[in-house]
């Protein structure tokens, strides 16, 4: 929850402050919607990624987890990187 309140705020300041210059409220909204739908789809392909490949098992000690969770990082870069490279390329003062 701290993550997606800190980048809806912080992506609300650029877009107000930055070359966009956007209203307080549409500013809001648009960080709004880009945060959450990015950090949804990274966290649900994440999960499903490590579920699938361990069974929800932590097992520190095991290659086969670490593997695992390489796996689910990639997967939750992957996934919502088209979304985010259309957004910021319509809103360059994100980034």
């Amino acid at each position: 929850m701290a993550g997606i309140t800190s980048s809806i705020v912080l992506e609300t300041i650029l877009l107000h402050l930055g070359r966009d210059q956007l209203t307080w409220n549409d500013a809001a909204g648009t960080a709004t919607r880009m945060s959450l739908i990015s950090m949804l789809s990274m966290e649900a392909s994440e999960n499903a990624v490590d579920y699938l490949l361990t069974g929800g098992v932590v097992a520190l000690d095991s290659t086969e987890f670490w593997l695992a969770a390489s796996a689910a990082l990639c997967a939750g870069f992957l996934v919502p990187l088209p979304y985010n490279f259309v957004r910021l390329r319509k809103h360059e003062s994100c980034h």
